[in-house]
């Protein structure tokens, strides 16, 4: 009995040296690279005390808004949680339920309503979350058991890089955590339309049920807090691939239908031209950015201003 008892002991100490390795010595090994930009991100959100504006959704929103633009217009700190859509929109939508204030506004950007209500790239997640606690929040109860299957794919890639000695390198380019500002924008320069930029996932979004269901189910959460959620469009580039005009028009009319919180935006009002966007069918360039940016804030103004005047009424 004291022999099954001490090698239960001297597995647990093993265990336990294992653990701390791999959490300590080993992770993290991607601290510099696109995911990396979610610490600087989550920690602008929860150090803002009282009403802000925080963007959420996937790249379309990372490489295509001028956070002080938006700022300066309606005079409240913007935190830009815009990540990259290869984890999901469960896992990107968890921004929303960090650090709630009665007053905020919440303006999801998705390209994508049929997700499953799942974490589409759990490898990916972990990248993205490593050893970092405040990160793990990201992961909902429901997820564990899949991101627990993927952790071993993952710890192995970090102990080829560790053993390399190449891990936490900076890539130098867009995809750079330090090309991120401190609202969370990619400020990569991107001046002109990259030629052999692919446009042909340019699409109709197919819509599921279950994540209308999870948007309405965010929708409450964040009004019993005194919180605002808006849905606004994502810009699409007008080319050969580009669905007819109509067809975005209902799509609007469908999303519209569906959620309980306002779309702000019409889908077709964001169909824009090509050469505005960078080297993704979702990401913009510097003029894109822009112009993206200038329809969001009217957008929204729009909507504040009727808002108020029913209020008065």
């Amino acid at each position: 009995m004291k022999k099954k008892l001490l090698f239960g002991v001297k597995c647990i100490i093993m265990l336990g040296i294992v653990i701390l390795f791999c959490f300590q010595i080993v992770m993290p090994q991607y601290l510099n690279n696109y995911q990396a930009s979610l610490i600087d991100k989550n920690e602008r959100l929860c150090s803002i005390e009282g009403p802000k504006i925080v963007l959420v959704g996937n790249s379309n929103l990372a490489f295509g808004i001028d956070s002080r633009a938006i700022e300066e217009a309606f005079g409240m700190p913007v935190v830009n949680m815009g990540m990259h859509g290869g984890v999901g929109n469960p896992f990107n939508e968890q921004a929303a339920l960090q650090n709630v204030c009665e007053g905020d506004i919440v303006i999801l950007s998705y390209s994508n309503f049929d997700d499953g209500d799942v974490i589409k790239n759990q490898e990916l997640a972990w990248i993205t979350i490593e050893n970092h606690p405040d990160l793990w929040k990201y992961i909902r109860p429901k997820d564990w058991p899949d991101m627990i299957k993927a952790y071993p794919t993952y710890l192995k890639d970090c102990l080829d890089l560790w053993s390399q000695g190449i891990g936490n390198k900076d890539s130098g380019d867009e995809y750079s955590r330090l090309q991120f500002n401190e609202y969370g924008d990619n400020i990569y320069d991107r001046p002109v339309l990259l030629q052999e930029t692919d446009f042909s996932q340019v699409h109709i979004p197919q819509v599921g049920d279950a994540t209308i269901d999870r948007i309405n189910e965010l929708n409450a959460q964040l009004n019993e807090k005194g919180a605002t959620l808006f849905m606004t469009a994502y810009p699409t580039p007008v080319c050969e691939y580009t669905p007819p005009r109509e067809e975005y028009v209902a799509f609007s009319d469908q999303i519209e239908e569906r959620l309980d919180c306002p779309l702000i935006s019409r889908y077709e009002d964001y169909m824009i031209d090509k050469e505005l966007f960078y080297n993704t069918y979702l990401h913009l360039n510097n003029e894109g950015v822009r112009v993206r940016t200038e329809l969001l804030i009217a957008d929204l103004e729009k909507y504040l201003e009727q808002a108020d005047k029913k209020t008065s009424e």
